[in-house]
C-alpha cells in the first residue's frame, strides 16, 4: 500500500552474523522506545506504546536477509501499524472523495466558486497530512533505515 516502504542494502556480513548484531537492541526515536526482536526467520522492529499517551501513526520494521546470487542484502520491509490504519485511511478517502466531487461540479458546469473550494479543500487537506506524516510516520522509518544502515556496516 501507500504507507509501505521496502529497502534493499548489501550485506557484507554472513546472515547469522548480521541478525545477532542487531537482535536485542533498542533505539530511542523521538523519545520513543523501539525493540529489535527475533522472530523466525527473519527480525522485526517495534515500538513499545505501553506508556505513550497521544495517537501516533507508527511502523513496524521487518529486516530480512537475502541471498541474490553470491551476495547478501538486507531487506527492511516498513508498514504501518494494523491499530494506526484506519486514521491515515479516512483522510485518504475523504481527500479522495472531495476532489471526486469538485470534478464532477467541474464537468457538470456547477458553480465555478464550490468547485474551486473543493479542489483546494482537496488539496488542502491532503497536503496537511501529508506534511504531518513526513513529519511523524516517515520519520520514524528513515531513522529506523539510518539505525540497520549502521549496523549494516563492517566496524
Amino acid at each position: 500500500m501507500i504507507f509501505t516502504r521496502v529497502r534493499k542494502y548489501p550485506l557484507p556480513l554472513t546472515k547469522e552474523a548480521f541478525m545477532n548484531r542487531l537482535a536485542g537492541k533498542h533505539i530511542k526515536i523521538h523519545d520513543l522506545d523501539f525493540e529489535v526482536y527475533d522472530q523466525e526467520t527473519l527480525l522485526k522492529i517495534a515500538p513499545h506504546t505501553e506508556y505513550l499517551d497521544e495517537i501516533k501513526t507508527l511502523p513496524i520494521t521487518d529486516v530480512d536477509v537475502v541471498t541474490e546470487g553470491n551476495q547478501n542484502k538486507v531487506v527492511l520491509t516498513s508498514k504501518i501499524r494494523v491499530i494506526d490504519y484506519g486514521g491515515p485511511l479516512l483522510i485518504m478517502l475523504f481527500c479522495a472523495f472531495l476532489f471526486a466531487a469538485a470534478l464532477v461540479l467541474f464537468l457538470l458546469g456547477g458553480e465555478p466558486h464550490i468547485t474551486y473550494l473543493l479542489f483546494g479543500a482537496s488539496f488542502l487537506v491532503f497536503g496537511a497530512f501529508w506534511v504531518r506524516m513526513q513529519r511523524g510516520y516517515f520519520d520514524y522509518v528513515r531513522k529506523l533505515e539510518n539505525f540497520v544502515k549502521t549496523q549494516v556496516q563492517v566496524s
